[in-house]
């Protein structure tokens, strides 16, 4: 059955994710599917809802630095580079970086480094905190659809799929988040 949290209960949203559920939260444009980056089950769950190939990876989010250092072999970023990502944060700017040992297989998929972003978008912020870390953040949308801007648009190409459903404003940005290169500063996604 499909849970309901409302904006003031981020605490119950992220035991559902302690707990190894599947989540569908707002981010500052669309909403997100997401889930603990730990957790295989999890993670398979997501990519069989968005009916999404596992070897496209996912990125992750945090509610700043500290909770995506972990992931991130930031040995292999030049500081200038560095500081041009962290510049962009929190906000829609998603980079790429040199993942680390701590990257599972299954969050990365068939690429080489990682994405990440410090989101700007209060309860998904709030979120991460809640959560203690880092969090999945796919698209809540099946693979070649349009991303869900709505709960009413998750629930219509979800159902009960997800376990649970965070009540809150998407932010007011009109595409999901830029993706670049850290290391290039090439754009991957505009």
């Amino acid at each position: 059955m499909l849970h309901r949290y409302g904006a003031s209960e981020i605490e119950g949203a992220a035991a559902l994710l302690k707990a190894g559920g599947v989540l569908a939260y707002p981010t500052e444009a669309v909403f997100g599917l997401g889930c603990d980056p730990q957790n295989l089950a999890a993670c398979e769950r997501v990519f069989a809802l968005k009916q999404r190939p596992p070897e496209q990876g996912v990125l992750l989010i945090g509610a700043d630095f500290a909770q995506l250092e972990p992931y991130l072999a930031l040995d292999q970023v030049p500081e200038e580079r560095l500081q041009v990502a962290r510049a962009s944060w929190p906000g829609p700017h998603t980079w790429v970086f040199p993942r680390s040992a701590a990257v599972p297989p299954w969050v990365c998929g068939g690429h080489e480094g990682i994405a990440v972003r410090v989101t700007a978008h209060e309860p998904a912020a709030a979120l991460c905190r809640a959560f203690g870390g880092a969090l999945v953040s796919t698209s809540a949308n099946p693979h070649d659809q349009p991303p869900a801007r709505t709960a009413q648009e998750v629930a219509a190409y979800f159902g009960d799929g997800p376990d649970g459903l965070l009540l809150a404003p998407v932010g007011g940005d009109a595409a999901p988040s830029s993706i670049r290169d850290v290391l290039s500063g090439a754009i991957i996604r505009a």
